[in-house]
């Protein structure tokens, strides 16, 4: 692979999502639906603000999964359409240094979307009188990085799978959703069946990716601290993930026409 064509791919990637109005309008949104349920004056109830928290961390996570999804799933559908497929590799370009670049453009792209929705959530916690550690939010931007470039990359894999972009975006985003929120509790239902089953049923519940690891909402509402040596492990974990889904993308890319 190519460092400056990665580099290069990358750069337009990020400056395609920034011409495009998702991520001004899912912003905006959480903007509004932020402000106007925390200028609401609950008879002065002190849990407001955890409620606020929940509310603005819960449209951030939402609107971070579907900015990921929607930017990675029509990345190579988009340039097989237009054809500017076929240029783009008839440079000395290879289609790894185009999966490379087309996951570091997402990935970063989303990164700075990320900067933009906490930095929000900071200010709104701050107007409101909340409490939120600087090193925890840190750390926790960092887990949903983290965890958005295995959101990435699956979806990046699902574009050169599915034959539309629909439907890898729809089956991508319930994947994801539903790992993300009843993941944990397929071990627990994997406990209570019998065997042969149980064993059936855990070993794809530590198979398929947790991503619940990376869900660090519940603690910033709380006010818990996050360590970081289960941060370090989690970040490794990400990265194993977000590799064997680019390595997927990469071979089912190889292997498919692009006419």
């Amino acid at each position: 692979m190519n460092g400056n064509n990665i580099l290069a791919i990358s750069s337009i990637v990020i400056k395609e999502l920034y011409r495009r109005k998702d991520f001004y309008v899912l912003f905006i949104l959480t903007v509004l639906i932020t402000v106007l349920a925390g200028s609401a004056n609950f008879f002065n109830d002190p849990r407001i603000v955890g409620w606020l928290k929940e509310l603005s961390l819960t449209l951030i996570w939402l609107s971070s999964l579907v900015i990921a999804i929607n930017t990675a799933a029509r990345q190579i559908p988009a340039e097989r359409e237009s054809r500017t497929i076929f240029p783009l590799l008839a440079k000395p370009v290879t289609r790894a240094d185009v999966m490379a670049g087309k996951f570091l453009g997402c990935w970063l792209a989303c990164g700075i979307a990320l900067l933009v929705f906490y930095l929000f959530f900071g200010i709104v916690v701050s107007a409101k009188g909340g409490r939120l550690f600087t090193g925890d939010l840190v750390l926790a931007v960092w887990l949903h990085w983290m965890l958005l470039g295995m959101v990435i990359a699956l979806s990046l894999w699902g574009s050169l799978l599915f034959t539309s972009v629909a439907a890898n975006v729809t089956i991508c985003f319930v994947i994801v959703v539903g790992l993300l929120f009843i993941g944990f509790h397929l071990g627990k239902v994997a406990r209570q069946q019998p065997e042969p089953f149980q064993t059936i049923v855990m070993i794809v519940y530590n198979i398929l990716p947790q991503f619940g690891f990376f869900d660090t909402r519940q603690m910033l509402i709380h006010g818990s601290h996050l360590k970081i040596v289960p941060v370090l492990l989690a970040t490794l974990y990400a990265w194993a993930y977000t590799a064997f889904f680019l390595t997927g993308g990469w071979l089912a890319f190889r292997r498919r026409a692009l006419n």
